[in-house]
């Protein structure tokens, strides 16, 4: 019944939010020049995919001030071979508005606010995701499942100040936000716009999205933009419905460059202070990541490559991980989807302290795991203001002997899902 009425209300506030705006859109996007156009081209906190990518939001003026939204739930059934798999009706979903308003003749200042009804849509914490680490359920480590977001994902606020004619100064201030670390985080990810389940490199990469305290300032010129942010580097706690705070203890920094609208890159590295519940060391963080898009066909062919390396300050391991995704578009309503991962996994049986003393003697502690997904959306026309798709996609994985007998020596999984996405104004179709 939570699943149920979660889903419904998250799409109705989606609707209601985009239905009354899209007519005032095209005023809202002309009045939008300099620091506004840069605060619009950000995803989650201070990242931001290529300038190509059509981002799917309504906009609107509200008096003196350019409002925008974004949203996509995605209705999922999920279903996993092996000892080890499971099977879950489920819902990942996300909200975002966002207000800008100009602040003199070279300011501008904007506030935003990320809403997800997880915790309600993914019961008992969790969704069955083979070989995904990473957070805790009732006081244990997850192992083979993915952890619901936060009901606030983000509540930030941005001042940015154009310096000259290439030049801006950007400060950016969050109780709950995302850090200068990583790529953007894979639900604003436009190559991972149509697959509705975590990466398992998710903790290796981007899981820093949703950090409390965050304080960053950057500044970019031209086809450069540095960063460097203080944040709290605990994950979040097992009760996602409220906002937790801590000391500014982990610090990252960050350096983009858009060679062109097409193309964006950066590298970043940090340091996580406790970031696990349950596991007493430091984590030094380092990523670098490369994106293309590609308008075509009215949508716009993204992808992805991306590598995360965390380092642990108690064990010392270095622990690496590579992700590839693409999102194509096909004829319009047609999508191919495919994520291609390998991730050093360190912690698949923590909750056998035994067997993990066993497997370390005989096999070592990592087990390198590949993960192979490729999917297909159509899009069907059912609502006005929302994009709503029908999907499927597939996933096979790869493993060491060692751990055959745990999970299986083939073991697959499948989505079939629902997607919904709010349509955006008649300027990005």
């Amino acid at each position: 019944m939570k699943l149920r009425l979660g889903c419904a209300f998250s799409v109705f506030m989606w609707m209601w939010a985009a239905g009354p705006v899209t007519a005032q859109s095209q005023q809202g996007v002309a009045d939008m020049n300099g620091p506004g156009m840069f605060l619009m081209g950000l995803a989650s906190g201070t990242s931001a995919n290529p300038a190509a990518y059509p981002m799917p939001m309504p906009m609107t003026r509200l008096g003196s001030w350019n409002a925008m939204f974004m949203g996509t739930a995605f209705v999922s059934d999920i279903q996993q071979s092996g000892p080890r798999g499971g099977d879950k009706l489920y819902s990942t979903n996300w909200f975002m508005a966002s207000a800008e308003h100009r602040v003199g003749a070279k300011g501008a200042f904007e506030m935003d606010l990320m809403l997800s009804l997880e915790p309600a849509t993914i019961t008992d914490r969790r969704y069955p995701l083979l070989f995904q680490t990473g957070e805790t359920a009732y006081g244990l480590p997850l192992t083979d499942a993915q952890h619901p977001h936060n009901f606030i994902m983000a509540l930030g606020f941005h001042y940015v100040y154009q310096l000259g004619e290439n030049t801006i100064l950007d400060a950016y201030v969050a109780p709950v936000g995302d850090p200068a670390l990583g790529p953007v985080a894979y639900p604003h990810r436009a190559s991972a716009a149509e697959l509705p389940e975590a990466p398992i490199s998710h903790h290796w990469q981007d899981s820093t999205h949703i950090a409390d305290d965050v304080v960053t300032l950057g500044i970019s010129h031209k086809k450069l933009k540095l960063e460097a942010s203080g944040f709290h580097g605990a994950e979040p706690g097992e009760n996602r419905w409220i906002i937790q705070q801590g000391p500014i203890d982990s610090w990252s920094t960050r350096l983009w460059f858009f060679p062109s609208d097409n193309w964006a890159a950066q590298v970043s590295a940090g340091r996580l202070a406790h970031p696990e519940a349950l596991e007493p060391e430091d984590q030094v963080r380092t990523t670098a990541s490369l994106h293309y898009t590609r308008p075509m066909q009215g949508a716009a062919w993204s992808s992805s490559l991306i590598w995360g390396r965390n380092h642990s300050t108690a064990t010392f391991r270095n622990l690496n991980s590579y992700l590839a995704e693409s999102a194509l578009p096909i004829h319009r309503r047609n999508w191919i989807t495919g994520r291609w991962e390998m991730v050093d996994k360190d912690d698949l049986f923590s909750n056998q302290p035994d067997l993990v003393q066993q497997l370390d003697v005989l096999y070592g502690s990592t087990f390198r795991i590949g993960a192979y997904t490729v999917g297909y959306t159509r899009d069907v026309e059912v609502f006005r203001y929302v994009e709503t798709g029908v999907g499927v996609n597939f996933s096979a994985y790869s493993l060491p002997d060692a751990i055959k007998p745990y999970y299986g020596n083939h073991p697959v999984g499948g989505n079939i899902f629902v997607r919904f996405r709010l349509r955006p104004t008649s300027t990005h179709k």
